[in-house]
């Protein structure tokens, strides 16, 4: 497994754990991290020996959003320099978003400003229930531009509103009442949560997973209704006449589990 600056790439049986690896800032990133997060994902999407994706963070926060020392440089940039630097954060969100791997995010601690991107743009999100959350960028004149399109498909427009333009703190339960996450937890309870979501997954078709991710991300993002006719009826045969379609509806009419489960 390749070595990473700020990151750790860890694998448990065919789970992948991106671990956020400065925990003296609190997992706050920069340029370099920004970099590996896509690297590492671009590098777990041919791994078929990973079915699931965690990201998490080392030490005592999932990630405290931008770190100084980059803020500072950053404010001394050009026009053009910025601009190469935000088109940079919103591949990183991109490349979460669109992994091949259903990504899972556990958060802890701490996630201010742009940690809410990279835990939105994750299909799956929990938090341990005294996690601080804030959207705060207006706080320092500036906004959650690059993770916006993320955090308003999980919350919706009404709760980004109230979330981006107040700034303000909140901790776990609300995060999962604006469904910031899909749910807030003790840290037992989030680890033992996990295993179980991790365990249905499993018993999921591979493959079949990565179609269903193209499927939500093409019928929410590219495609109007009449659009949708034609791809979906065309995926749907594609799928059914694949070897794991045929294995699985196999698998079901003769009362059998399918040969992915173990």
């Amino acid at each position: 497994m390749k070595k990473f600056e700020t990151l750790e790439l860890e694998k448990q049986d065919d789970i992948g754990i991106l671990w956020f690896n400065r925990p003296d800032i609190h997992n706050a990133f920069n340029e370099r991290m920004i970099s590996e997060i896509i690297e590492a994902i671009e590098m777990v999407n041919g791994m078929d020996d990973i079915r699931v994706l965690i990201l998490r963070g080392r030490g005592k926060s999932f990630c405290a959003g931008a770190d100084l020392n980059w803020m500072r440089a950053v404010s001394t940039y050009t026009y053009e320099q910025n601009y190469a630097e935000s088109f940079q954060l919103s591949k990183c969100f991109y490349a979460i978003y669109t992994c091949a791997k259903p990504t899972i995010a556990m958060v802890h601690g701490a996630a201010i400003g742009g940690a809410n991107g990279l835990l939105s743009a994750c299909d799956i999100a929990y938090c341990e229930e005294n996690t601080t959350f804030s959207l705060s960028e207006v706080k320092i004149g500036i906004v959650p531009a690059c993770i916006s399109p993320y955090v308003i498909k999980r919350v919706g427009e009404c709760n980004a509103r109230e979330l981006m333009l107040t700034g303000r703190r909140f901790q776990g339960a609300d995060a999962a009442k604006y469904a910031l996450v899909n749910g807030s937890f003790t840290l037992e309870e989030m680890e033992a949560h996990v295993d179980r979501i991790i365990g249905q997954l499993r018993t999921s078709g591979p493959m079949a997973i990565t179609r269903c991710k193209n499927l939500i991300n093409e019928v929410c993002n590219k495609l109007d209704l009449g659009e949708a006719l034609e791809y979906t009826a065309r995926m749907i045969a594609d799928i059914r006449s694949s070897e794991e379609g045929q294995e699985g509806m196999a698998a079901f009419l003769e009362k059998r589990k399918p040969n992915w489960v173990k």
